[in-house]
């Protein structure tokens, strides 16, 4: 099972629109694929049908005991979506209230991991749908993830949410005694844009082989897709976002497949 985190400590970069692109494309492959929604917007949740205001049993439902794992709670939570071959452990706004509630709780950064560990032969497949502050939330899904995916748009200040997300990593690599691989994934990229082009120019530059050598564009049927809650890979297999994340998933099984025989 393969566990990717999709995070950037800045919103608005689509990290939503890239685990359900990416969730679609295996979905429709055949592949068992289960996508966690950690931001307390319920942006991913909302999207997929639930509504993560009145959602009973959520992904804040499993941390409500740290000192046992719920494996109830775990099962009630998973949710089927109307996409065959992708389930999803919903968002509820409540996770808003959970750096609060927790204090210094042990355990606490690692239910995400744990949670997974129930579904290790189930799915092949993980995506992390990552809140854009750091916090517990955050925490779990760098402890719980193999990859991280950092989608950033081509625009300054998406490159500062970068500098923050990559701090945050050296942190978290510290604590983990390992070093957790990332990708910088160009996102909502406008080729007619001067000031684009140079931001991912200075990606390239700064991050090297880091760095996705293609881009997402942005693209309007994302929209479009949103609005009637379906993946734009699924809706729309030949539009230009679609293709591109065709593009990226390659690049990615192509990683994962030479890491695994490494």
């Amino acid at each position: 099972m393969s566990v990717w985190a999709v995070c950037n400590q800045k919103g608005g970069v689509a990290k939503t629109t890239t685990v359900i692109s990416l969730a679609s494309l295996l979905a429709q492959r055949g592949e068992s694929t289960l996508i966690l929604d950690l931001d307390p917007h319920g942006s991913l949740t909302t999207y997929l049908g639930y509504d993560p205001d009145a959602i009973e049993t959520s992904i804040y439902t499993l941390f409500q005991k740290l000192d046992e794992t719920p494996k109830g709670a775990i099962f009630q939570s998973l949710k089927k979506t109307q996409h065959d071959n992708i389930f999803l452990l919903p968002a509820s706004t409540a996770m808003a209230t959970l750096d609060r509630q927790l204090g210094a709780q042990q355990g606490k950064g690692l239910v995400i991991r744990k949670t997974l560990s129930f579904f290790k032969d189930r799915f092949q497949h993980v995506f992390i749908d990552c809140p854009p502050m750091l916090g517990v939330l955050m925490i779990n899904a760098l402890a719980a993830c193999d990859r991280l995916l950092i989608p950033v748009q081509t625009e300054f200040l998406s490159m500062k949410g970068l500098e923050h997300m990559l701090h945050t990593v050296a942190m978290i690599n510290h604590s983990r005694h390992s070093s957790l691989p990332y990708f910088i994934v160009p996102t909502m990229h406008d080729p007619n844009s001067q000031a684009a082009h140079d931001i991912l120019q200075q990606l390239r530059e700064k991050y090297g082989q880091q760095v996705w050598n293609d881009m997402i564009p942005v693209d309007n049927a994302f929209r479009e897709a949103s609005k009637l809650g379906q993946p734009l890979p699924a809706m729309n297999p030949q539009a230009a976002g679609s293709l591109a994340y065709e593009r990226l998933l390659e690049v990615l099984t192509h990683t994962e497949a030479q890491r695994s025989h490494g």
